[in-house]
């Protein structure tokens, strides 16, 4: 059932009945609607043209080789993928949508966004993604054959928490808007909520007030990772780096580089880091 009885004026009641699972004697035509919704779901309702699709993994799972979780998988490790929510996001944002396309749900703190920022940066991409789908969470609610949804909309009783909806609201723009076009663009949504550990404001998809926003020059609410203000949410980070041999760097050799910045400008520093062919040793609050 739907978790508050404000969904349809806050455009989620359409989500109240959205489990989709792919049964051992579902038609050829079932199992076009469970490929379509997992699309749907990862891709974070594209516009999807048919060169687009991933043919070798849909004819897997047509033929019942993979499970919809491993099909999952594929799509959320495809250049398609990373193309859309990787390569021209900060990285906070990117986790924000992993978390939406593959759990169902927002981040619900700061311990979230940085186990997954030192797990990107101690393993990589494809071993980030795997975390979420190979996660107690992830076959508790979904298994092996139901497509992702939006868990948080609906009241399921599993480990659900209450600032999870308001959260997922700011996410979530209406059936008709794809994550790669929201007006905030690549930029974190929920970056000062979870770092003040405070919650989200509800806001209807539809609302005037959010199809206008303010400019993003000098508000650390929406640059927040962009870095103007250093002293935004007020945290601070201590942050070690190896192996830095870019211009204006010393060459490190035994001794690591150790700083200490904000949380708004851990992404932008650590995308300065890999640029110039550094490592993240450690990332540790203050």
């Amino acid at each position: 059932m739907a978790i508050t009885t404000a969904a349809s004026r806050l455009g989620t009641s359409g989500l109240s009945d959205v489990v989709l699972e792919l049964r051992p004697n579902a038609t050829q035509g079932e199992i076009e609607a469970v490929i379509l919704a997992v699309y749907q779901q990862v891709l974070g309702n594209p516009h999807l043209l048919m060169s687009e699709r991933l043919v070798i993994p849909e004819s897997l799972l047509r033929n019942r080789q993979i499970t919809v979780q491993e099909f999952v998988r594929q799509v959320a490790k495809s250049d398609l993928y990373k193309e859309k929510f990787f390569h021209n996001c900060f990285q906070s944002r990117t986790i924000e949508l992993n978390f939406k396309h593959l759990l169902g749900r927002a981040p619900y703190d700061q311990s979230e966004i940085t186990e997954h920022m030192a797990l990107y940066q101690s393993k990589g991409f494809d071993a980030d993604i795997d975390s979420y789908l190979d996660s107690d969470e992830y076959q508790s609610s979904f298994g092996e054959n139901i497509v992702p949804y939006y868990r948080d909309f609906v009241t399921t009783g599993m480990g659900q928490r209450a600032v999870g909806f308001p959260r997922l609201l700011q996410l979530y723009r209406g059936y008709a808007n794809s994550d790669a076009a929201h007006l905030s663009g690549t930029a974190p949504r929920l970056v000062k909520d979870i770092a003040q550990n405070t919650a989200s404001t509800v806001v209807p998809a539809s609302a005037a007030g959010f199809a206008f926003l303010p400019a993003q020059k000098g508000d650390a609410t929406a640059s927040a990772f962009g870095g103007s203000k250093a002293h935004g949410s007020g945290k601070f980070y201590r942050v070690e780096v190896a192996g830095i041999r870019g211009s204006g760097y010393p060459k490190v050799r035994r001794v690591n580089k150790v700083v200490v910045i904000p949380y708004e400008e851990l992404t932008p520093h650590m995308q300065r880091v890999l640029r110039q062919g550094g490592k993240i040793a450690s990332i540790t609050p203050l």
